[in-house]
């Protein structure tokens, strides 16, 4: 698949992620306003009841900030997954929710993990290794932004903010990584000209056969002056048979 194929506007581009940041800010304000008792929902590290906390604990936040930092990396992040990764976006949201809040289940001390973050790493991860691996120059170009606006987040996967789930970013980037690996097949080829083919031969190459062995250009070769020649006679000759059937009309 070409990249023009693949890298193609439609409107799931923008709309799936807008519904997503529209409903984590949705549950936030049943949260606020119905039932603050959901936010404890979300991932408890090696408890069988927080097991639940990996399907819910993305759509949870502890406060207006805690959602608000999380929002606009979601949608920059997830705008660039659909637009880019169109084919594998919903393979990497959904899988990528589930091992990362497993992984975070796993290797957590304690406590009640929430928030969109781990996905946000998975995001970030994924898109970085995956424009790496595919040396693709639009893909690579990615991955250089991504690390421009959120490469000072790698520092969040070691614990060095009290608060804060650095397990959920370190499950986050690993899976971000398996998933890069994972799905190596599916994303845009870098485009070959025809000489790099593997079958490519400089003989049959109409242009090439136009350079010499010292690699001066020949303007016009012997079997276009045949081939011309050849058109000029099948031109006298049609004409003769036009004059001919003009004279026996008459």
């Amino acid at each position: 698949m070409s990249s023009q194929q693949q890298f193609r506007y439609s409107n799931g581009i923008i709309i799936y992620p807008i519904l997503m940041v529209l409903l984590i800010w949705i549950v936030f304000w049943y949260q606020v306003s119905v039932d603050y008792g959901i936010k404890s929902f979300g991932i408890r590290p090696q408890k069988l009841e927080g097991l639940i906390g990996i399907f819910t604990s993305p759509f949870l936040h502890g406060d207006i900030d805690h959602l608000y930092n999380n929002s606009i990396p979601l949608l920059v992040l997830s705008l660039a997954l659909f637009y880019f990764y169109n084919k594998i976006a919903w393979k990497v949201i959904l899988y990528g929710i589930l091992l990362s809040g497993f992984l975070t289940w796993i290797i957590g001390s304690s406590g009640n993990h929430i928030g969109a973050s781990g996905l946000i790493y998975v995001l970030v991860s994924f898109i970085f290794f995956k424009g790496i691996f595919a040396k693709h120059y639009r893909l690579i170009a990615l991955s250089l932004m991504v690390i421009f606006l959120y490469g000072s987040m790698i520092w969040y996967v070691f614990p060095i903010k009290e608060g804060m789930s650095w397990e959920g970013h370190l499950g986050g980037l690993i899976t971000g990584l398996l998933f890069a690996v994972i799905f190596r097949k599916e994303i845009a080829k870098p485009e070959r000209y025809k000489w790099e083919q593997p079958d490519y031969n400089e003989e049959d190459d109409p242009f090439m056969r136009h350079f010499d062995e010292d690699g001066n250009f020949i303007e016009t070769l012997p079997e276009d002056e045949i081939e011309a020649d050849s058109e000029l006679e099948n031109e006298s000759a049609t004409t003769i048979r036009y004059i001919f059937k003009k004279k026996v009309e008459d």
